[in-house]
């Protein structure tokens, strides 16, 4: 069953026609990947989902979006409640500058967990959700920046789940990675997809084949084709889809 519904989204950055008329409905416990060429629009409309677009000046947006039954961009809306239900994860890691203890405990603290048995047990199950608690049990009191850029960005996804999210955004979450820093990341992506609902923006179309259920093509703002992924990657309807995957274009 979708979680998400977008119909008829449009959005302008000023005068620029960002994305044009895209429609999708997105699956409860799934990995949706978006792929396409750099400018296309997949990192703009995952920014839509849970408004991070708001901060944007300029920025026009008309069409719908439903999350879970709610239509997000509604005047009455409560933004940082959509944010904790959709969390969000970045190209770079980016943790806080605080110890990997506090990193994890932010978010519970402002939704407002206060009590340190409930706040360890939190750190616990968000560390062992992003596979990262065996290597800093014993350094939680350590700045996160001592770890590296792998286990950061785990830190990060960590940080993402604590606050118990019903769908987790990945923007190009591996791109800044080594090759095995990435495999960990892909094979956490695996594992969280039986709790969460991922969508992921990646430039690597073997990542976005290995990972997701289902994967949208973008082309100068446009959804060009939309498809579970392994009929995408070996029987794509559109020509231009092909000439992506292929290697002809992007």
């Amino acid at each position: 069953m979708p979680i998400v519904d977008i119909e008829r989204l449009n959005l302008h950055y000023g005068e620029f026609h960002a994305l044009k008329n895209v429609n999708m409905a997105i699956e409860e416990k799934s990995i949706t990947a978006f792929i396409g060429p750099s400018g296309c629009g997949k990192s703009t409309l995952l920014r839509t989902l849970n408004r991070m677009n708001d901060t944007i000046k300029g920025v026009r947006i008309d069409g719908k979006i439903t999350i879970g039954g709610t239509s997000i961009y509604e005047a009455d809306v409560n933004v940082e409640m959509l944010r904790k239900n959709v969390g969000m994860v970045f190209q770079q890691p980016n943790p806080f500058p605080k110890s990997i203890y506090d990193n994890i405990a932010y978010g519970p603290r402002i939704h407002g967990t206060t009590k340190k048995s409930e706040l360890d047990d939190i750190v616990e199950k968000s560390l062992r959700s992003a596979a990262l608690w065996d290597e800093v049990k014993d350094y939680l009191k350590k700045s996160a920046y001592g770890l590296s850029g792998g286990q950061q960005q785990r830190l990060c996804i960590a940080r993402a789940l604590a606050v118990n999210p019903h769908i987790l955004l990945m923007d190009e979450p591996t791109s800044a990675l080594d090759p095995i820093s990435t495999l960990k990341i892909e094979e956490l992506i695996q594992e969280l997809k039986d709790k969460y609902t991922i969508v992921i923006v990646t430039h690597n179309m073997q990542q976005a084949a290995r990972v997701s259920n289902q994967t949208a093509f973008f082309l100068n703002g446009e959804v060009i084709e939309f498809a579970e992924t392994v009929k995408l990657f070996s029987n794509p309807e559109d020509q231009r889809t092909e000439d992506y995957i292929t290697g002809r274009f992007g």
